[in-house]
C-alpha cells in the first residue's frame, strides 16, 4: 500500500492559495524541479475536498482545473458533508463522513500507489487525525500577503516533521507522529 502524500506549492510567506482562493500564481512559476519529478507517476489517487474541487471546475481550462495540469489521470475522491454531488461530477467519486474512512476508501483506489492529498482542509483533517506520512512543498520565490495558510489557526497542535530532502526549492518532511 502507497503512502499519504500532501504535495503543494507555497509562498514563501506561507500560503498555500491567494485571496479568494487563487491558483493563478502557482503556474506562473517556473516547471517543477527535478526533485520531485517522481511525484506524479507514483500517484495512484487524490484525495481533495469540496471546495478544491469547485476550485478546479471554475478554472478549466486553466492549470489549476487538473490535477498536475493534465499530466495524471486516475481515481479521484471528493470528501464533502455540506454540500452534495452535483449533477455533472465525470470520474470524480464524492464522500461523506469521516476522513479516516475517506483516506481508507482512497488509499484501497490507489493500490501500491501513493495517495495524493489536496485542499486545505482536508490536509488539515488529514494532519490532525495522523494520517499523513509525507509533506512536500515547493516553496515559490514571491510573497502573497494573503490567502490561505498551510497550515495554523486557533487550537492547533503542534505538528513535527522530519527533513528527508532538501533540493532548491523543495522540501520533502515525514511527518512524524506522537
Amino acid at each position: 500500500m502507497g503512502r499519504v502524500l500532501w504535495h503543494v506549492t507555497m509562498s514563501v510567506d506561507g500560503f498555500i492559495a491567494g485571496p479568494e482562493h487563487d491558483m493563478d500564481w502557482v503556474f506562473e512559476q517556473p516547471a517543477p524541479p527535478e526533485a520531485s519529478a517522481d511525484v506524479v507517476p507514483r500517484v495512484g489517487a487524490i484525495l481533495c475536498g469540496r471546495h478544491t474541487y469547485d476550485v478546479g471546475q471554475r478554472d478549466v481550462g486553466k492549470g489549476s482545473g487538473e490535477a498536475f495540469e493534465g499530466a495524471w489521470s486516475g481515481p479521484e475522491f471528493v470528501l464533502t458533508t455540506h454540500r452534495p454531488e452535483p449533477p455533472s461530477a465525470g470520474t470524480r467519486t464524492f464522500l461523506s463522513g469521516d476522513i479516516r474512512a475517506a483516506v481508507a476508501t482512497a488509499l484501497a483506489a490507489a493500490g501500491e500507489g501513493d495517495l495524493l492529498v489536496l485542499g486545505a482542509d482536508v490536509a488539515l483533517q488529514c494532519v490532525e487525525a495522523g494520517l499523513v506520512d509525507d509533506l512536500l512543498v515547493h516553496i515559490a520565490p514571491l510573497l502573497l500577503g494573503d490567502g490561505v495558510r498551510l497550515y495554523g489557526g486557533p487550537g492547533r497542535e503542534r505538528v513535527d516533521l522530519e527533513l528527508v530532502e532538501a533540493t532548491g526549492t523543495v522540501l520533502r518532511y515525514r511527518v512524524l507522529r506522537p
